[in-house]
């Protein structure tokens, strides 16, 4: 089944190229069927390259789910064209009232920085808030599932010596997790972040359980009882030369940068990357839009509390 997005959204035309079954919104009219809704608020700066990586991986199922954008409206966003942010984002005030089945809330390049210190830290407080009662399940992903721990639960980051970056080995701790279904004992992950959350201080909470984690990474997918809340400290969105960009972007800037792990063949940075996290990536949102949403939320969506 297609993943339903906006008409003319820049990501169309790179799926479609892929053979990801896209359809629009002026299309999706004609279908008596209801989508899954889902809200994906995007706090990377590279707005369009994570809008196709996501559209990439929820348009991979049987399911038909219709993609909404979210943006701060307490924060400018500087590497995009305004007119794109214009045409496709809402803000939270747009959207507060809306219910949705799903929602995903990015990575964010400010992990070094305090919580508190971060210029839409408030109104992020309010839409994590938010999705406790107005959404079914929410996935965070690396930074924010270290923010949502902090908000949600207290669980305070540490900075690591050093920047944790490549393509890791993880591996299942619980087997018997529907997000997990299918999944290889062993499986890899992009791996790209300063700070991390300790497996004790997550152990702590009664509520949380850790599905999966990493022996050189640490913790990796953590979720509430139910999933309606789920934390992943790594990036299994990223393409296949994510890596690689970030790579040359700080080497060409002249910053302190080890070449990624796992990531090149031969661990030869002349050489092309090996993706190893595609087939696992696409497993885990595939399961999460079937068991934690579809299976989940109820068909009256303003039912969701």
């Amino acid at each position: 089944m297609p993943i339903k997005i906006p008409n003319d959204l820049p990501a169309t035309e790179v799926l479609n190229n892929e053979n990801i079954f896209v359809i629009t919104e002026t299309r999706a009219l004609t279908q008596d069927i209801r989508p899954l809704k889902i809200l994906l608020l995007n706090l990377m700066p590279t707005k369009i390259t994570t809008e196709t990586q996501f559209a990439r991986l929820l348009g991979n199922t049987p399911l038909q789910v219709k993609l909404e954008f979210l943006q701060m409206a307490t924060h400018k966003s500087t590497h995009i064209d305004e007119q794109h942010m214009i045409d496709f984002y809402k803000t939270f005030d747009e959207i507060k009232n809306n219910k949705y089945d799903g929602m995903v809330i990015t990575g964010a390049p400010v992990e070094l920085m305090e919580f508190e210190e971060v210029n839409y830290w408030d109104e992020l407080c309010e839409v994590m808030e938010w999705s406790k009662t107005h959404v079914t399940s929410t996935v965070h992903i690396c930074w924010a599932a270290q923010a949502a721990l902090y908000y949600h639960y207290g669980i305070k980051k540490i900075k690591l010596k050093e920047k944790l970056f490549g393509i890791f080995p993880h591996k299942v701790e619980y087997k018997n997790s529907m997000l997990l279904r299918g999944f290889d004992d062993n499986f890899m992950v992009p791996q790209s972040r300063h700070t991390t959350v300790l497996r004790e201080d997550i152990e702590k909470i009664d509520e949380l359980k850790i599905l999966a984690s990493s022996d050189e990474t640490g913790v990796y997918i953590v979720t509430t009882d139910k999933g309606r809340q789920i934390f992943v400290t790594g990036h299994p969105e990223y393409d296949t030369k994510t890596i690689q960009n970030e790579y040359l972007r700080d080497k060409n800037a002249g910053l302190s940068i080890k070449m990624p792990k796992n990531y090149f063949k031969d661990n030869d940075e002349n050489n092309e990357p090996i993706n190893s996290w595609r087939s696992s990536a696409n497993l885990l949102y595939s399961n999460w839009l079937n068991y934690f949403v579809y299976q989940t939320t109820p068909y009256d969506i303003e039912s969701i509390h």
